[in-house]
């Protein structure tokens, strides 16, 4: 079990650089990084202009369950809300500005979250990255 999730901290980790990776070439601002409370984590927060940003990064191998995206449930949204108001309660700093939800979805079908190279040519996959803005 150790090792199970120990891999998995690691490939949400990985995940969570590339996405932050390619939204700095999209010239977002980083503000800060896995934000943690009571009512749950955000994985990045970032400044896209004047706006706020409040970023979920989702990675998966296989389209099994829907994908990535569909993992982003109504639950997870409701968190990532009462997280966003914790964040801007305690940054006054950033209580002027417009807020969004993002989510960067990863699709890994060799399993490694570092290669932008998808091993098949089917058209019907999703993009390596996916940068989804206004989820909710």
């Amino acid at each position: 079990m150790y090792w199970r999730l120990s891999l998995r901290n690691k490939t949400g980790a990985r995940a969570e650089h590339r996405a932050l990776h390619h939204l700095k070439a999209n010239r977002l601002k980083l503000v800060d990084r896995n934000y943690a409370c009571r009512s749950g984590e955000l994985d990045l927060i970032m400044l896209d202009g004047e706006t706020l940003v409040f970023i979920e990064v989702r990675s998966r191998n296989s389209l099994a369950f829907g994908g990535a995206s569909a993992s982003i449930t109504p639950k997870k949204q409701q968190k990532m809300r009462q997280t966003a108001a914790h964040f801007l309660q305690n940054h006054r700093k950033h209580q002027h500005r417009h807020c969004r939800f993002d989510a960067v979805l990863i699709f890994n079908p060799t399993g490694n979250v570092t290669s932008n190279a998808i091993s098949s040519n089917d058209e019907r996959l999703p993009k390596p990255i996916e940068w989804l803005q206004g989820i909710f």
